[in-house]
Protein backbone atom coordinates (compact mmCIF):
# COMPACT_ATOMS: atom_id res chain seq x y z
CA UNK A 1 0.00 0.00 0.00
CA UNK A 2 1.29 3.38 -1.23
CA UNK A 3 1.38 6.46 1.39
CA UNK A 4 -0.21 9.45 0.31
CA UNK A 5 1.21 12.84 0.65
CA UNK A 6 -0.35 14.42 3.60
CA UNK A 7 -2.65 17.89 2.80
CA UNK A 8 -1.24 20.91 1.95
CA UNK A 9 -3.30 22.92 3.56
CA UNK A 10 -4.57 21.56 6.77
CA UNK A 11 -1.94 19.00 7.08
CA UNK A 12 -4.34 16.17 7.26
CA UNK A 13 -2.86 12.69 6.99
CA UNK A 14 -6.55 11.25 5.55
CA UNK A 15 -5.91 11.98 1.36
CA UNK A 16 -7.31 10.03 -0.80
CA UNK A 17 -6.57 9.76 -5.08
CA UNK A 18 -9.58 10.64 -7.38
CA UNK A 19 -8.52 10.04 -11.10
CA UNK A 20 -5.36 12.36 -11.48
CA UNK A 21 -5.84 14.64 -8.59
CA UNK A 22 -5.33 14.17 -4.21
CA UNK A 23 -8.50 15.23 -2.42
CA UNK A 24 -8.55 16.10 1.58
CA UNK A 25 -11.84 14.68 3.36
CA UNK A 26 -11.27 17.63 6.12
CA UNK A 27 -11.15 20.55 3.78
CA UNK A 28 -12.08 19.59 0.84
CA UNK A 29 -8.66 21.14 -1.13
CA UNK A 30 -7.93 19.07 -4.80
CA UNK A 31 -4.17 19.49 -5.64
CA UNK A 32 -1.91 17.19 -8.31
CA UNK A 33 -1.08 14.11 -7.67
CA UNK A 34 2.64 15.24 -9.80
CA UNK A 35 2.71 18.81 -8.93
CA UNK A 36 5.16 19.65 -5.54
CA UNK A 37 4.14 22.47 -4.11
CA UNK A 38 6.51 24.00 -1.95
CA UNK A 39 5.41 27.54 -1.25
CA UNK A 40 2.86 28.24 0.68
CA UNK A 41 0.12 31.36 0.81
CA UNK A 42 1.29 32.40 3.56
CA UNK A 43 5.23 32.43 2.51
CA UNK A 44 4.19 34.95 -0.46
CA UNK A 45 6.70 37.64 -1.21
CA UNK A 46 5.20 41.11 -2.02
CA UNK A 47 7.14 43.93 -3.46
CA UNK A 48 6.90 47.27 -4.50
CA UNK A 49 7.34 49.01 -7.60
CA UNK A 50 11.00 49.38 -6.93
CA UNK A 51 11.98 45.64 -5.82
CA UNK A 52 12.04 45.61 -2.23
CA UNK A 53 10.32 43.26 -0.02
CA UNK A 54 7.25 44.82 1.72
CA UNK A 55 5.81 43.77 5.07
CA UNK A 56 2.94 44.86 7.28
CA UNK A 57 3.57 47.97 8.91
CA UNK A 58 5.64 49.35 6.65
CA UNK A 59 5.01 53.20 5.02
CA UNK A 60 4.87 52.99 1.22
CA UNK A 61 4.25 56.48 -1.13
CA UNK A 62 1.29 55.93 -3.98
CA UNK A 63 3.18 56.40 -7.48
CA UNK A 64 -0.07 56.21 -9.75
CA UNK A 65 -3.89 57.79 -8.71
CA UNK A 66 -5.57 54.63 -7.44
CA UNK A 67 -9.20 55.01 -7.74
CA UNK A 68 -11.28 54.21 -3.83
CA UNK A 69 -13.48 50.70 -4.46
CA UNK A 70 -17.35 51.74 -4.05
CA UNK A 71 -16.54 55.82 -3.78
CA UNK A 72 -15.69 58.72 -6.49
CA UNK A 73 -12.90 59.77 -5.04
CA UNK A 74 -9.56 59.23 -5.69
CA UNK A 75 -6.13 58.27 -4.12
CA UNK A 76 -3.53 61.18 -5.40
CA UNK A 77 -0.19 60.44 -6.44
CA UNK A 78 2.76 61.39 -3.92
CA UNK A 79 -0.08 60.11 -1.03
CA UNK A 80 2.12 58.53 2.07
CA UNK A 81 0.15 55.57 3.21
CA UNK A 82 1.45 54.63 7.03
CA UNK A 83 1.04 50.92 8.70
CA UNK A 84 -0.28 49.03 5.80
CA UNK A 85 -1.60 45.58 6.40
CA UNK A 86 -1.18 42.95 3.06
CA UNK A 87 -4.09 40.65 2.49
Amino acid sequence: MSTLPPCPKCNSEYSYEDGQMLVCPECAHEWSADATQTADDDARVIKDSVGNVLQDGDTVTVIKDLKVKGSSSVVKVGTKVKNIRLC
